[in-house]
């Protein structure tokens, strides 16, 4: 079972982040989520250009910005509001999808980080 919370959030949803590709980012929600057995966080992503089709960004350019949006964004927030997560998920998605659905036609990148000492590592799994 999938247990995902939409957090109440002073982010403003549908808000442009900067990145370091240049490309256009939107945070639509973050999610607290115990489904993995512990507590992760999950701040998601539209960005249009990752799509297969016409885009201009590839995983490679987009990896970078992740790992930025992890460390500028992502790791602030959680110490504002004083939230000690045991991992912190980036997500891109080329459309809104919603949480734990299926969509083969969307495109997707997510990376996975243990917060540490207020930065963001890179978990590999």
């Amino acid at each position: 079972m999938l247990l995902a919370t939409p957090l109440a959030t002073p982010l403003a949803a549908e808000s442009s982040y900067p990145v370091p590709s240049g490309q256009n980012v939107t945070l639509t929600e973050v999610l607290l989520d115990e489904g993995p057995g512990e507590l992760w966080v999950r701040f998601r992503f539209v960005a249009p250009a990752i799509t297969r089709e016409t885009g201009s960004i590839s995983y490679d350019l987009a990896g970078p910005d992740m790992d930025h949006l992890c460390d500028a964004m992502a790791m602030p927030y959680l110490t504002s509001h004083q939230i000690a997560p045991a991992r912190v998920v980036i997500s891109l998605m080329d459309r809104p999808v919603v949480f734990g659905a299926q969509d083969p036609a969307a495109t997707q990148f997510f990376e996975t980080y243990r917060p540490v000492d207020a930065r963001c590592i890179w978990e590999e799994f």
